[in-house]
């Protein structure tokens, strides 16, 4: 079973310019409502003078709460854009905002549909997104023998090595995906013949960023 799913890792900024309109977007990540809110009410505190600060959030595994306002705009021409942004790239526990200052040159409504689009997704290109997904710590506890054959298939597979300590034997330990978890189990044993002892950690969820291990609460 597959249960990975995008999050936005570190948030980011984007602005574009039509018809002397300017629109700057902001994306941020968050775990509640009251957290979007908040980062809501802290760009219209600081865009105070703008003529509007459209956003949309969605928040939740299966996106259990989705939100959006056009905050003035003719309706549909901004909020939803935004919303249709975020869910259309599957993203989860993000809040974007975009806010406008108005050139004086209206725009009509296709043109604020693809101006708010345009600005979410300018945001989006210098932002992190991950791959979140669940899986365990797979501990494998093997002898000096078998230990070149086991970091063959690691190199092999391009599996994900947490750490491996050297005793009067030696324990590998994996991180592995959900959906891979018997597969490498299974894999493991084989190549051992049964001698490694196997034994999983805790499901948990993470992510890869630049490499490196990413853990969520």
């Amino acid at each position: 079973m597959n249960t990975s799913q995008v999050v936005l890792y570190q948030g980011g900024q984007g602005e574009i310019v039509e018809k002397k309109s300017r629109f700057i977007a902001y994306l941020f990540p968050v775990q509640d409502e009251n957290e979007a809110l908040e980062r809501i009410h802290e760009i219209k505190k600081k865009h105070y003078d703008a003529r509007h600060n459209c956003f949309a959030y969605v928040i939740g595994n299966d996106n259990e709460t989705e939100r959006c306002s056009d905050d003035g705009e003719p309706s549909g021409t901004a909020g939803r854009p935004i919303l249709d942004v975020l869910t259309g790239q599957g993203i989860h526990n993000v809040v974007a905002i975009v806010t406008r200052y108005f050139g004086g040159t209206l725009l009509g409504t296709g043109g604020l549909v693809r101006a708010y689009s345009s600005a979410v997704r300018e945001a989006l290109q210098n932002c992190v997104l991950l791959e979140k997904m669940d899986g365990y710590s797979l501990h494998i506890h093997t002898d000096y023998n078998d230990i070149g054959k086991l970091q063959y298939l690691v190199r092999n597979n391009e599996w994900i090595e947490r750490e491996t300590l050297y005793t009067e034997g030696v324990e590998l330990i994996l991180l592995v995906p959900e959906d891979q978890i018997e597969s490498v189990e299974k894999e493991v044993t084989e190549k051992t013949a049964g001698k490694a002892v196997l034994e999983r950690g805790d499901k948990e969820s993470f992510g890869i960023a630049d490499g490196k291990v990413v853990s969520f609460a």
